[in-house]
């Protein structure tokens, strides 16, 4: 009998390592952060949803084998300023980079953080992706 196997969520495992991580953080930049799978629908300076990190998943990568699954995430930073985006998203790079759980089981640089404005506020963020190895799981 065949066995068929699937993934896991990249999207929201990925979310829920930066939720997890953040928590008691101390730096000025993380207080009050959110971590979410989608977009905001408020994100002025003057909300107070901010500052938020938004994870998505980007693109399933192909793969030889149904033993791992690469994925493309990209993390997008809107902050209350340019060099508070900046910081949070490298951070939040970082913390991806060091994780290994029970989804994804590894994670490599990918681009960025690169600065930009919101094309729908004007306000500044930062954005970068990783590429994330998943586990494969039995259906």
């Amino acid at each position: 009998m065949k066995r068929l196997s699937g993934f896991g969520d990249a999207q929201a495992a990925g979310a829920a390592v930066l939720r997890d991580a953040l928590a008691g953080r101390a730096e000025a930049y993380v207080a009050g952060a959110t971590v979410g799978t989608i977009v905001p629908g408020e994100r002025s300076p003057e909300t107070p949803s901010l500052p938020y990190v938004l994870v998505r998943k980007d693109t399933d990568l192909p793969h030889s084998s149904m033993a791992n699954a690469r994925v493309t995430l990209r993390c997008t930073v809107w902050h209350t300023g340019a060099d508070e985006a900046h910081h949070l998203a490298m951070l939040c790079q970082g913390l991806l980079l060091v994780h290994s759980g029970p989804v994804i089981r590894g994670v490599r640089p990918g681009t960025g953080p690169i600065p930009t404005r919101d094309p729908k506020t004007g306000i500044d963020l930062s954005t970068f992706t990783v590429l994330a190895n998943i586990t494969p799981v039995l259906l």
